[in-house]
């Protein structure tokens, strides 16, 4: 398989400021042709070479293959596809469930077979993997397979592989995923009427698609030991600005940085605590403010494309003079280890081609590092090494190495660990892209936000191209008799929940904030960069405290509190609140409770006995016991108590686990971490993601059904000291290094032996965590018989015993069928994922599937009364403690659990590495979270492999300043007015006074001829629906709220960008033909005004640089003395101006006013 993306050559070739608005204006025009025209002109696209048509093909593939592996098959052999290009199917799908991706393909892109003048590029191959082989024939699109007719691979049903299975398979030629778990997905033993239940024991298919020659990566070339010696890549021979477009105002590119910086979960304003340690004793208060102004900008360039990686050239172009090369090279170095740049799905800059003239060292054996689990983290830790080791393939040299080689290790057939997209039977769909896979998610289900920092916003829109669905909290509930809950009852229910959760929340643990080094935040805001010599070094100077800590001490009221419950993922909310709660009886007043009689206003709840009172509290014993309280107060009925109960169970489905097992003091250690936007699904299946980490941009490594039972480690991780890694085949890997993804279930069970023994420090986090479960039931029905366009609906619970007031009888049943997804828009086909929270999952471990199957039915058939509600000719049931590879889904903060167990977790032992959901403390439990621990055990290594950063020395030069000759002034009165500032001056004062001076300047200039041209800012609208959207965003922003606040009853209550957004899209379907047409026609007008500006700028700059030049003469004129003699020609020659007023050969002076004066000459 090809690399998806090469780097140019050419920075000036990468058009990263043309990568997002041009394609989301493609996307958004929703044109065809000018679609297809993005994919298939790699040498028209105003990007580099290659990056849109390998997205485009990429995603392709991806849908088109099951990620599952056949064996005992010999290696393929090649198969030839001549002339393929990408071209549009005949359906463009313009639903906001199949719209393409904001940095992606459009939809329904397929590869055709001959027929094409353009070259192939889709030729691939797959790997070798072992024997085994990844997601069949690595042909793009799969497109060749179909063209004769057949159904899209062509592969025949499964036959079963263990006798006391059955599964009924109806005629298809999607490919099965051959044997998998048979404790995930269990069997009818006995065949259903009208129905099947799917098997987890499958023996492999035999596809019937041509098989291919394993593509070989190519390979790196081996440095001679005899080569010629290179040094260190030094920033200094680089050129600063080259990355800060000229076109684009100071102010506006510190927003788009700032904006990057959130995006990578970075302030853009203060150092990362690692940053600060790396150079606290190396700078100054002043230096930070230059070094976050760097970093900002390179984030910058990463978001804006991350179809390329970010090159050492791109980078050092981001210091907006020489002096701050030291810092670009750090701040690139951290990014660059750290994963916040240059990960993912993406060809990085290689420096294999750097000439070494000799070793350090004698040249070494290559390293071996292997990782165990082919999962999220697994991948993206294999993915990540790959990339680092391409990239410092010369700092390797230069100490006698090879690059290391990475194997991973899968015990299972598939890849993907706990996002496994099962296929279903029934592969005809006309609801999703053509070349989509019509599957039901057994395993991770939701993206949870793609904003403020979320990695996969990178590699599923920005590098595969995924298409996703955006989910909406439009959900109904229903109650157990089938009647639909009363909307107001359940506002009033979910506002005492929340109070309840409030309340509970009050005795949870609050760690010390972490202090931090802010810059000047004007500054950076302005992308201005700070004046004079460095002041006390930020070691000396102390830190200062975050903004929450500060507030904390000024008052001891406001902390972060529960603003709610997000029902699409059970998780709290947080918003800033006060500490000091209101009566219980007012509050349920203001939710528009009745009080019961004889109740005293001023009673409060008291839920000390139960959190000060136990050995280790629960979120659910507080819970309970305010639920309890409040029956005093409140004349609750059977029905308030399913709702509460209702939305236990969504928190359950959260954490998967009954609350009462939840530490009360740290069960929601990770709020405040969460990404923002909507949450979405993808569609055909997310398993496509830890696909596309493992082909791109070159095949890994996988070795499958490689189950690991012994690990012999060195402790102390000595070098030269090689661990052992034993199989249940018998076969024996040595490694240097291993990281070891398994999950904390496995970890629980202690199947996995370690020689030596785990010390005791890493074994009491592992047993103080909880590792929970939950558990799906899909059903999939010929036709909806469900309102489609809701995304979910749930169903309330009875107690064990019916009509009960008391808490204790809603706990076992509340979880079971509580919810229901509709995944029509995502798997194509007429979808239902019954889920089972809580101890319902446990209890489904047990449980047959005819018992669930039927309850389930029975369920529906009371919810929709009057509707006929078919048997499920499809059923597939998960049971994940049952599965060997997990034992279980996913970790929560058991009782007994301490603060720091998270990070302990994460804590390597000598030369063995943690990776996994249980070791990201920030974002457990989610798939982003094992994502982010794959790059932080990956900076790992390259740090014992490397060492810590280099830090250049000295890391910023004290600045050149223009000293004049002396003259003599003998005979001649000195002018007054060139007299120099007085030579007590200090630094920061004089540095103060020039910045004034200079800002005055700039205002006169802009006070009379205004800002300087722009290309962007000169630019109109060129997209209809965009400039609707920009006349009707306050109309519909206003329609959203007055709805929010009359669902909710909270005058002040906003709706989110997104509601705006989805009621403009739909204000812009309903409107008539005549209004879309007066749009249309004005974006003509704006086309042609744009070819005009843009024929004019050069001119129009020129001019506006000459009169700016004037006008700064005459204020110096009309200020003697403002400036010294030394301080003007400064001045001039920062701006490239040359004596007599010759400019320098730059396009702006002005665009390069901050140039330093050493750059100049």
């Amino acid at each position: 398989m090809a690399p998806v993306h090469r780097v140019a050559k050419d920075a000036d070739t990468r058009k990263r400021n043309l990568f997002e608005p041009l394609l989301t204006s493609i996307q958004a025009d929703g044109s065809p042709d000018k679609m297809v025209s993005w994919f298939t002109s790699p040498f028209k696209n105003p990007l580099k070479n290659r990056n849109s048509i390998d997205a485009a093909t990429s995603r392709t593939y991806l849908q088109s293959h099951d990620g599952t592996f056949e064996k005992d098959k010999p290696s393929p052999n090649t198969v030839a596809v001549p002339n393929q290009s990408i071209l549009p199917t005949s359906e463009i799908h313009s639903e906001t469930s199949r719209r393409p991706s904001r940095a992606g393909s459009g939809p329904g892109i397929a590869p055709l077979r001959n027929g094409s003048s353009n070259p192939s590029r889709l030729s691939h191959t797959a790997p070798a993997l072992n024997g085994t082989y990844d997601d069949g024939p690595a042909v793009v699109g799969m497109a060749a397979d179909v063209s004769d007719g057949t159904s899209r691979l062509g592969s025949t049903p499964s036959k079963l592989s263990a006798p006391s299975s059955h599964t009924s398979v109806s005629q298809s030629f999607v490919k099965r995923e051959p044997a998998e778990d048979e404790n995930i997905l269990h069997t009818l033993s006995t065949r259903l009427p009208s129905s099947s239940s799917l098997s987890s024991q499958l023996t492999p298919a035999k596809s019937t698609t041509p098989t291919i020659e394993p593509l070989q990566p190519r390979p790196s070339p081996k440095p001679s030991v005899n080569s010629p010696r290179a040094s260190r890549i030094s920033f200094n021979n680089l050129r600063p600005r080259s990355s800060i477009p000229a076109s684009l105002a100071p102010t506006e590119l510190a927003q788009q940085s700032i904006h990057a910086a959130y995006s990578s979960r970075l302030n853009p304003f203060a150092l990362h605590q690692n940053e600060l340690h790396l150079l606290r004793t190396r700078i100054s208060q002043l230096h930070v403010t230059a070094y976050l102004n760097i970093r900002n900008r390179i984030l910058r360039l990463w978001v804006r494309n991350p179809l390329v990686g970010v090159t050492p050239e791109e980078a050092a172009g981001c210091a907006a003079s020489s002096r701050w090369l030291g810092l670009a090279e750090v701040a690139y170095e951290w990014l660059l280890r750290n994963g916040y740049i240059n990960f993912g799905c993406v060809e990085v800059p290689d420096t294999s081609h750097i000439k070494v003239r000799k070793y350090k060292n004698k040249q070494s054996k290559q390293k071996t590092i292997v990782v165990i689990g082919a999962g999220i983290a697994g991948l993206g830790c294999a993915r990540q090494l790959e990339s680092l080791f391409r990239q410092y393939h010369y700092r390797l040299a230069l100490l006698g190495e090879e690059p290391p080689k990475v194997i991973v290790l899968e015990g299972r057939n598939r890849i993907g660990g706990r996002v496994y997209s099962h296929p279903l039977n029934n592969q005809t769909s006309a609801r999703i892209p053509e070349h989509a896979r019509c599957t039901a998610e057994l395993g991770a289900h939701i993206i949870t936000g793609f904003d403020h920092g979320n990695p996969l916003n990178m590699i599923i829109r920005g590098q595969l191209a995924l298409h996703y669905h955006a989910l909406r909290d439009n959900s109904t509930l229903y109650d157990l008799d089938g009647r639909l809950v009363d909307k107001k009852q359940d506002i009033m229910v979910e506002k005492l929940y929340n109070d309840i959760l409030d309340r509970a929340s009050v005795y949870r643990h609050r760690p010390d904030a972490p202090t931090i080094i802010s810059g000047d935040k004007t500054l950076i805001e302005a992308g201005r960069d700070p004046q004079g010599e460095a002041d006390a070094l930020i070691s000396t100077t102390g830190t200062s405290r975050t903004t929450e800590e500060s507030t904390r001490a000024g008052s001891d009221q406001l902390e972060n509190v529960p603003g709610g419950m997000d029902k699409l993922t059970g998780k709290a909310h947080m918003v800033t609140g006060s500490r000091k709660k209101a009566a219980p009886a007012s509050a349920a007043e203001a939710m528009g409770w009745n009080l019961s009689s004889n109740v005293l206003a001023s009673r409060d709840l008291n839920l000390d006995p139960v959190a000060r009172g136990m050995e280790h509290p629960t979120l659910g014993a507080a819970m309970d016991e305010a639920v309890k309280q409040y029956q005093f107060l409140l004349d609750l009925e059977p029905q308030h108590m399913r709702l509460i109960n209702w939305h236990y169970a969504n928190m359950e489905y959260a954490n998967a686990v009954n609350l009462g097992k939840l530490s009360l003091s740290g069960w929601d250690q990770d709020i405040g971490n969460e990404f923002e936007g909507e949450h979405t699904q993808v569609i055909g299946g997310y398993q496509q993601v830890p696909r596309g980490i493992l082909q791109y941009p070159s095949p890994l490594d996988l070795r499958t059904q490689k189950t690991v039972k012994r690990i012999s480690y060195d402790p102390n991780g000595r070098r030269g000291r090689s661990a052992r890694i034993q199989c249940d085949d018998g076969q024996v890997i040595e490694a240097d290094r291993i990281v070891l993804t398994t999950s904390l279930g496995v970890l629980k069970e202690q199947t996995l032996a370690f020689d030596p023994p785990l010390p005791r420090w890493k074994l009491e986090p592992i047993e103080r965590l909880g590792f929970g479960v939950l558990n799906k039931l899909v059903l999939v029905y010929e036709k909806p018989f469900w309102n489609v366009d809701q995304d979910m609906f749930g169903l309330l619970r009875d107690s064990e015993n019916p009509g009960s007031l008391d808490q204790e009888d809603y706990v076992r049943n509340r979880g079971k069928f509580y919810l229901f997804w509709n995944c029509i828009k995502t798997s194509g086909r007429p979808v239902l994922i019954a889920l089972m929270a809580g101890d319902a999952a446990v209890q489904a471990e047990s449980a047959s599937d005819n018992e669930l199957i039927n309850g389930v039915t029975a369920d529906l058939r009371r919810m929709f009364k009057g509707t006929q509600v078919p048997r499920p000719s499809e059923t597939i049931v998960t049971r994940w403690r049952k599965d060997p590879f997990t034992r279980g889904t996913y970790s929560y903060v058991g009782a007994t659990s301490l603060p720091d167990d998270y990070d302990i977790m994460a804590r390597a032992v000598g030369n063995l590495h943690f990776a996994g959901e249980a070791t990201c403390g920030t974002h457990p439990a989610t798939v982003h979270g094992a994502y982010i621990s794959g790059l932080r055990a990956a900076s790992e290594i390259m740090e014992e492999l490397l060492g810590p950063i280099d830090l250049p020395t000295p890391l910023v030069p004290p600045s050149i300043k223009t000293e004049s000759s002396p003259k003599s002034t003998t005979g001649q009165k000195r002018k007054a007015e060139e007299a120099p500032a007085s030579v007590s001056e200090s630094v920061g004062a004089k540095a103060a006074r020039l910045d004034a001076i200079e800002q005055e300047i700039l205002a006169t200039i802009i006070a009379e001829i205004g800002f300087q041209p722009s290309k962007a800012g000169s630019k109109k609208g060129s997209n209809p629906y965009l400039l609707f959207t920009t006349d009707k965003w306050e109309e519909c922003k206003e329609k959203v709220n007055t709805t929010r606040r009359v669902a909710t009853g909270n005058t002040n209550a906003k709706g989110n960008k997104n509601d705006i957004r989805a009621a403009v899209g739909a204000l812009w379907r309903q409107a008539s033909e005549e209004t879309k047409q007066q749009y249309r026609e004005k974006t003509v007008g704006n086309r042609q005004t744009n070819i005009e500006n843009a024929a004019t700028f050069d001119a129009r700059l020129a001019s506006w640089n000459d009169r700016a030049v004037e006008i700064r003469r005459k204020y110096l004129d009309d200020h003697p003395g403002a400036l010294s003699t030394e301080e003007q020609e400064s001045m001039w020659t920062a701006l490239g101006i040359y004596e007599h007023g010759r400019k320098a050969k730059r396009k702006s002076g002005y665009a390069d006013r901050t140039v330093k004066t050493e750059e100049t000459g």
